[in-house]
């Protein structure tokens, strides 16, 4: 175990919420080198022979436990690219937390690119927190490209907590999925940009099975003069069931662009959508400011509210 330094550590506690090495299997990431590795008898983890990522590899009927796959950058001008696949086996039920941190003192900009492959087993359970971050007060960008691709068999589910509320100054954000029989998918994103920063955000689920299910949340507020795209596709090629809902808050001379849209290649699939941007409302601030907050103030409350 390697050990890590006071920032490496505060950016493991926002991403991971660890605060010490976790129980269960994990892999810590910091700077481009593995800093520790701990496989369990139902999670084994094993690096790729290119050396480029991990597999991840659990066991059928694995209940209750969880993996921890946290990268911390604090090294101005580093970029990688990283390849992690998960393999889960039929019936577990195991909580999997990702997530990338980045603090950046330099001038020279920083990237960590993960991707991120889940096949999941018949009937298996999956809760997935993937959270980023940055910090730092250097000219340096810090820069997160999260791509994930999900492949549910019949009857799995795959619960999705997608994170990014400070500091980052350029992601693009994909997501992919398709759907057997029965599966079923719910993703939660909260995004937050300010200064120049720009986020795009793509997802595109097929559901190609019979009974199976997506349900797929944005909620993102844009401050200062950032720039967001929030892309949302739903296509039912079976007797299936879909809904994706952006709702955004637009502050300053931010600039949100939202792009549902629905594909239906069969008679039995139901599909909605629903798209929302506007302004926070005069009369949420004075009932706040009745209260004794100040109106930046009251305007994080129903922000931190928003988001949560």
């Amino acid at each position: 175990m390697a050990k890590m330094d006071a920032i490496q550590m505060q950016l493991l506690q926002e991403v991971a919420g660890l605060h010490e090495i976790p129980e269960g299997a994990y892999n810590l990431r910091a700077n481009g080198e593995t800093a520790g590795r701990q496989s369990t008898a139902n999670i084994t983890i094993t690096p790729k022979e290119a050396g480029s990522g991990i597999d991840i590899h659990i066991k059928e009927g694995t209940k209750h436990e969880s993996v921890h796959i946290p990268v911390v950058l604090s090294e101005s001008g580093l970029k990688e690219t990283v390849y992690n696949d998960f393999y889960v086996g039929d019936d577990a039920d195991v909580l999997i937390v990702a997530g990338c941190g980045i603090d950046n003192c330099g001038t020279q900009d920083s990237e960590h690119d993960g991707i991120h492959r889940f096949f999941v087993g018949k009937h298996a359970k999956i809760k997935y927190v993937e959270k980023h971050y940055g910090s730092g007060n250097g000219d340096g960008k810090r820069i997160l490209n999260p791509v994930t691709e999900v492949y549910l068999d019949e009857g799995s589910t795959m619960e999705m907590e997608m994170v990014q509320i400070k500091g980052v100054d350029s992601t693009e954000r994909t997501t992919i999925a398709e759907l057997k029989a029965d599966a079923k998918l719910i993703v939660r994103e909260r995004l937050m940009t300010h200064g120049q920063q720009s986020a795009l955000s793509a997802y595109k689920v097929t559901l190609d099975g019979d009974g199976s299910s997506a349900d797929v949340v944005s909620r993102s507020v844009a401050r200062d003069r950032s720039y967001q795209k929030l892309d949302l596709c739903i296509l039912g090629n079976a007797a299936c069931s879909g809904h994706t809902e952006c709702d955004s808050i637009i502050m300053d001379e931010g600039r949100i662009l939202a792009v549902p849209s629905l594909e239906a290649n069969s008679v039995d699939a139901e599909l909605v959508h629903e798209a929302a941007i506007g302004k926070i409302a005069g009369e949420q601030l004075i009932k706040l400011m009745t209260l004794g907050l100040t109106e930046a103030e009251a305007e994080e409350q129903i922000i931190n509210g928003f988001l949560k």
